[in-house]
């Protein structure tokens, strides 16, 4: 059965931190709902009711569009080994760009990355637990590096053209905002 708590314990926060892959959920006030997967070491537990997690550069930027103008944010881990369990971390969140005053002290929490792209800083207001005995067993044999491959090899100018290119506006045409500020 579902249990709801107004934060994040410290047993569900290592939860968190022990999963190698994590859900994000956003949707806009209308157009499509987006889930992501996310991995490689990029999320950061700050207290029982913040969250911060590094997105990298990818093919779209539907979660910057979504938050910005509708900032509800859900993030759901699951249990792939051990004892079955989802976990839901529900809240609003904020979008968080190179030239923001909070970069330098949020990126700090992470390994440098070159195709760091945004940070969400994620204030938790429920966190739901339920049984996960659907969930199969899956085994982690490792991070893919091909991405940050990429980012490397791509250079910061290269970057910022993929971004120009590629991530300015969401599958809706609602606008992330990248260019403006990263510049």
């Amino acid at each position: 059965m579902a249990q709801q708590y107004p934060e994040i314990s410290e047993k569900l926060q290592q939860f968190i931190k022990n999963q190698k892959i994590f859900f994000v959920g956003t949707a806009a006030v209308d157009g499509r709902v987006n889930i992501s997967p996310k991995g490689m070491d990029s999320l950061r537990v700050l207290d029982g009711n913040r969250l911060a997690w590094l997105n990298v550069t990818g093919s779209g930027n539907e979660t910057s569009a979504h938050v910005q103008e509708n900032p509800r944010m859900t993030l759901m881990f699951l249990a792939f080994e051990g004892n079955p369990m989802i976990l839901r971390v529900y809240g609003k969140a904020k979008v968080i760009h190179k030239n923001d005053c909070q970069w330098e002290d949020l990126y700090a929490l992470f390994s440098p990355n070159p195709g760091s792209r945004q940070i969400y800083d994620l204030a938790v207001d429920l966190v739901q637990t339920s049984c996960g005995m659907s969930v199969p067993f899956f085994d982690y044999v490792g991070d893919r590096e091909q991405l940050n491959d990429w980012a490397a090899k791509k250079g910061d100018s290269g970057i910022r053209d993929y971004w120009n290119e590629k991530n300015q506006i969401s599958i809706d045409g609602k606008p992330t905002n990248i260019m403006e500020k990263n510049t």
